[in-house]
């Protein structure tokens, strides 16, 4: 009889648990949070060190980063349940830089609360948003411009700006390397990423997730396509990739450099 009884207390008590649990899981969340996108610039397994790392490529070249910015842009997030959110654009436009303080961490507020589970974003400025002119991209014209990542006022944004010196087995001498990636001729060169976090992030009123997201940079010559910087050095003046049939390449390579690594639901 006692067997019997503390059975059936066990299964009420099991059921209680089960149920408060789907209570918890098919709790709705309201209002709106934040959630911060925060971009870990590395090198291959290596967190990047400006101007002294020497970061070795599949071509048997040493490259010392001195610059590396790019513009992050239109930013959507996911929920689990499928539905999206779009950040608007007017606010969806920031700056990645290496050298800054606040080139790392960008904030997007006003984000309906939820449990996001993907992440996607633009490298660059989208040519319908650059159609619109000066009057369409608000306030980040100027600060592109100041950041030094504009062409010039009339030919667009620099996308990304990777920047430093190499030497190779043909080049013993540490010699510059530029590349700048944006519209040339009939190429726009802006692409868009889509990434899986590996945990949820829960934005609500009082949790402000951050997106730990590493960047890289070795993907940008030495992904899924190999460009040599020792084949682009003109006259042994340096490697300045800023157009022809390598930048569309390396376009699909940046595309591939990005992944998260963890979510911070704190």
């Amino acid at each position: 009889m006692k067997n019997t009884l503390y059975k059936a207390l066990a299964i009420v008590a099991l059921s209680i648990a089960l149920t408060s649990c789907s209570n918890d899981d098919n709790q709705e969340v309201s209002g709106n949070g934040k959630i911060i996108l925060e971009f870990d610039n590395a090198y291959g397994a290596n967190d990047l060190i400006l101007n002294t790392q020497g970061n070795k490529t599949s071509n048997n070249e040493i490259l010392k980063i001195s610059t590396i910015k790019y513009i992050i842009s239109n930013v959507v997030l996911t929920k689990a349940d499928g539905t999206t959110f779009t950040y608007p654009k007017s606010k969806s436009y920031f700056i990645a830089d290496e050298a800054s303080t606040d080139g790392h961490e960008f904030e997007l507020t006003d984000v309906p609360a939820g449990d996001y589970v993907k992440v996607k974003f633009g490298v660059g400025v989208d040519e319908d948003q650059w159609k619109l002119g000066a009057s369409g991209q608000g306030d980040f014209l100027a600060k592109a411009d100041a950041a030094g990542m504009m062409w010039s006022w009339a030919a667009g944004y620099k996308f990304l700006a990777f920047e430093g010196t190499f030497t190779s087995p043909t080049v013993t001498t540490a010699t510059p390397f530029m590349i700048h990636t944006g519209k040339t001729g009939t190429d726009y060169n802006y692409t868009e990423v889509t990434l899986d976090m590996p945990t949820k992030a829960l934005v609500r009123t009082t949790i402000t997730p951050e997106v730990h997201l590493i960047t890289d940079l070795s993907k940008i010559i030495d992904g899924t396509n190999k460009i040599k910087l020792s084949d682009n050095n003109a006259g042994g003046m340096g490697a300045m990739i800023m157009g022809g049939a390598n930048l569309p390449l390396i376009t699909q390579n940046i595309n591939g450099m990005f992944r998260v690594d963890h979510v911070h639901n704190d």
